[in-house]
């Protein structure tokens, strides 16, 4: 039996619209109902200068937005350990903390080094600890290893803090209306523009090597297209420019295929396009309109939506001898479905009497 679990906020999405002058930030409204209390001590800086950003800050805002766990305000703090040997247990169990996480900086002759320790209250030992050097640029990464840590140690599941979101502005001025592809830290900070238009910019995905970005442009006398972009160069080619309708580009698990969809032939059909050799396989031939494809983590199916059964809903085709089964039957619109890496669910849109959810979906 699937079950289908509404869940209130997702906090990474890979594409959507606000004003270009808005800087992002990303707010976590509701989280597990028992998350876990943490308290990131200030992390002691060994040097004269202090550091440009606040290593201890970064790591408590990256653990709050996961909805796991309960950050503790510097200002509640008791004491402000920076080794496990500084540690007074009891500062921490009368404010209800479970893990502290500890360290310090310590500047070298063109580096920075940075120790951490993951201390776990109740059992009053270390359960983590690691050592990193970077140049001071690479201070904001550096927390970001850390909260991925400590997320994977606390959690068991690999942290996401050192990845980056991609995501469209739009800006209106004299001259209209203008669009624009960026990226940005998942956390939302250190935005870098990597595309701008004056056409809308759809259906943006990443590569799985994150070299290389696709994304839907009507740059072609307001036609639609799908380009394939390097992030680093900024160059970038048309991969389909088809009469009618290119969109919903996925990259396969391998980076060497992508899934998208094309109305060339008269309906809206899923096909599979190789990115070296160009060759081009019809997935779908189904009157409905089967869009959004999406690979499952082995790539040996897709999911998509289709409206085939009269509303949207979530189907998976197997590639190897194109079976086709139905995977939602709850709500009346089911859509942009997203197969989680590890196979065990996918993530939807939803809609339940009439209003819409982010849902998770157990495979």
């Amino acid at each position: 039996m699937r079950v289908l679990k509404r869940i209130i906020f997702i906090g990474l999405l890979l594409q959507f619209a606000l004003p270009a002058s808005a800087e992002l930030r990303i707010e976590i409204t509701k989280g597990v109902d028992n998350a876990v209390r943490v308290a990131v001590v200030p992390f002691a800086w060994k040097g004269k200068r202090r550091p440009p950003i606040d290593i201890g800050d970064v790591v408590s805002s990256d653990l709050g937005l996961s909805g796991r766990f309960e950050a503790l305000p510097t200002s509640q703090m008791l004491s402000f350990p920076n080794d496990s040997s500084e540690v007074l247990p009891r500062d921490w169990r009368m404010l209800g903390v479970e893990y502290l996480v500890v360290g310090y900086l310590e500047p070298r002759e063109v580096s920075v080094r940075l120790h951490f320790e993951l201390y776990s209250v109740l059992r009053q030992t270390v359960v983590a600890t690691q050592t990193i050097e970077g140049l001071p640029m690479d201070l904001r990464d550096m927390a970001h290893h850390v909260s991925d840590v400590v997320f994977d140690e606390l959690t068991g599941i690999k942290g996401a803090f050192s990845t980056q979101i991609m995501y469209v502005t739009a800006m209106d001025d004299d001259q209209g209306r203008h669009f624009a592809l960026n990226i940005a830290d998942a956390d939302g900070y250190r935005v870098r523009k990597v595309l701008e238009s004056k056409e809308p910019i759809l259906s943006a995905t990443w590569s799985p090597d994150g070299k290389m970005v696709a994304y839907v442009s009507f740059e072609q006398d307001g036609r639609p297209a799908i380009y394939l972009h390097e992030v680093i160069t900024g160059n970038r080619q048309i991969l389909t420019s088809f009469a009618g309708l290119n969109g919903a580009p996925s990259f396969s698990p391998n980076g060497k295929e992508m899934a998208l969809v094309l109305s060339k032939d008269g309906n809206p059909d899923i096909y599979i396009l190789d990115l070296q050799s160009r060759r081009l396989r019809r997935i779908t031939r189904h009157y409905g309109i089967d869009t959004e494809p999406s690979w499952t983590a082995d790539g040996k199916s897709l999911v998509f939506t289709s409206n085939r059964g009269g509303q949207p809903q979530i189907y998976q085709l197997r590639l190897a001898d194109f079976q086709i089964q139905r995977l939602t039957f709850e709500g009346d619109y089911n859509a942009k479905a997203s197969v989680l890496k590890d196979g065990s669910g996918l993530v939807m849109v939803h809609r339940r009497d009439g209003i819409f959810h982010i849902a998770l979906l157990d495979l």
